[in-house]
């Protein structure tokens, strides 16, 4: 039987723009983590949806399970659940996709910018 972690450290990377960030780094985003990924192993890799709210538009970010704890120890594997504390680091590398609007990219107040 695996162990159950207590802390599951993932990776996104740095390029995600701040609205995704303060979008992945809600207390509701991190409890889907904890009651979606079941059993995770240090390199496992996924793409998750975020919602950019607006014109159906949506974001996936490649999110990398870099560490997994049980007890303050570093395992390979284990199960998670949503006892399990979900937590973030970057990496390095850029995401793709997402409107415009939504990122540091997008325009600003001025009408040149948005042609």
């Amino acid at each position: 039987m695996e162990p159950t972690a207590t802390r599951v450290v993932l990776s996104y990377p740095e390029g995600l723009s701040d609205w995704g960030r303060d979008q992945v780094e809600t207390d509701r985003y991190r409890g889907y983590f904890a009651r979606v990924l079941d059993r995770v192993a240090v390199g496992d890799a996924r793409e998750e949806f975020v919602d950019v709210g607006c014109c159906g538009d949506s974001l996936d970010v490649p999110f990398r399970v870099e560490r997994i704890e049980v007890d303050g120890d570093p395992v390979d594997a284990a199960v998670v659940t949503d006892a399990t504390a979900v937590d973030y680091e970057t990496r390095a590398g850029g995401v793709e996709g997402g409107w415009r609007v939504q990122s540091a990219a997008g325009p600003s107040s001025g009408a040149a910018d948005r042609e």
